[in-house]
């Protein structure tokens, strides 16, 4: 079964919905797609049969055992963002050339460069309509993202997928450029409480927005 990224196909949707969630059950994808428990079957079997899939069996309380469905490495590789392979590389390569500290210098630099790109789609006057407009701009990278109401008066920017994963594997500086050039397109500090990197879901930046004036950057 050859799985290509066609958003309104029942395939890519049950992927996509377990990149975004850890585990599924079937009712969760009758739901999610709308249809009977037999035609999610189909698709589910199907799934499972090209490796995309594992079911698996879990155990809660008294009573009978229930499947739930989890997306193997070639699923999670399907949504594996290579916005720049060619630029990712260099960077590995000069990493081994000049050094962490030289290194530390430049991806300041990168994350400038970033950032001004952004910022040409992202222009609304207000922080949610920025952060919102910021996810379409990554989304349209292939990265998937969501937007959410956080505690205490924040919202989240979750990033399901790394532009940068091989790098940021053995250079967190990486997830530093990430955070501090999100906070120069937003004009907001942002923090980063999840990450891909230390085995959550997502990378979580987090915008806290009580009490807090509207940074200033020049690019």
């Amino acid at each position: 079964m050859s799985i290509s990224p066609d958003h309104d196909s029942p395939a890519w949707q049950i992927l996509e919905y377990l990149q975004r969630n850890p585990s599924a059950t079937i009712k969760d994808f009758e739901l999610l797609l709308g249809v009977t428990t037999t035609a999610v079957r189909q698709h589910l079997n199907a799934l499972q049969a090209s490796g995309y899939l594992d079911r698996r069996e879990e155990r809660s309380g008294v009573g009978r055992p229930h499947y739930i469905y989890v997306a193997t490495d070639a699923a999670r590789e399907l949504f594996a963002c290579r916005c720049d392979d060619l630029a990712l590389t260099m960077l590995q390569e000069m990493y081994g050339m000049v050094g962490a500290e030289k290194m530390g210098t430049l991806l300041k630099r990168v994350g400038v460069r970033l950032a001004e790109r952004y910022a040409e789609s992202v222009n609304a006057p207000g922080v949610q309509q920025r952060i919102e407009e910021m996810a379409g701009a990554l989304a349209r990278q292939g990265v998937l993202t969501d937007v959410s109401a956080g505690e205490s008066d924040t919202i989240a920017l979750k990033m399901y997928n790394c532009p940068y994963h091989d790098l940021a594997v053995e250079h967190r500086e990486i997830c530093e450029m990430d955070q501090q050039m999100l906070q120069k397109v937003l004009g907001v500090e942002v923090s980063l409480d999840d990450c891909i990197m230390d085995g959550h879901g997502s990378c979580s930046f987090v915008i806290e927005q009580s009490g807090r004036s509207e940074l200033k950057f020049e690019f």
